[in-house]
């Protein structure tokens, strides 16, 4: 079992940087791949990104790349999500997601940005993008 704790969401100008984190409780981190979603106001919960078991897949929807990084530090049970460029749409509360994985190597079997497959969620930080 996971819990998961997002933070470093806040207000930042269009055009800016945040780095949100997702630390997490428990065993087996290493086997959970770790999807970042959100969402803003009114509207549904969307995938963002999604980073493997091992950290060395990552996946990305359109609207963010070349934008958004993911990346994990097992050691330290902790997940990354680096938002670049920021615009005022990207405005949401940011969820990080727990997806176990058997055998971590499977990565590509999964569909890893549907909500559905994950287990485990945290409680959500606030990202504002306006000036």
């Amino acid at each position: 079992q996971l819990q998961l704790v997002e933070s470093g969401g806040t207000l930042v100008q269009p055009g800016g940087r945040l780095r949100l984190s997702c630390t997490a409780t428990g065993a087996q981190f290493n086997y959970y791949a770790i999807g970042w979603f959100r969402q803003a106001p009114g509207k549904e919960r969307e995938a963002v990104s999604c980073i493997s078991p091992r950290g060395n897949d990552a996946d990305y929807v359109d609207s963010v790349k070349g934008r958004f990084t993911t990346s994990r530090d097992n050691s330290q049970n902790t997940a990354y999500l680096q938002l670049d460029s920021l615009k005022p749409e990207d405005t949401a509360v940011y969820y990080c997601g727990a997806a176990y994985m058997h055998n971590p190597n499977n990565y590509r079997n999964y569909n890893v940005f549907n909500p559905a497959n994950y287990e485990y969620w945290g409680q959500g930080t606030q990202v504002t993008v306006s000036s």
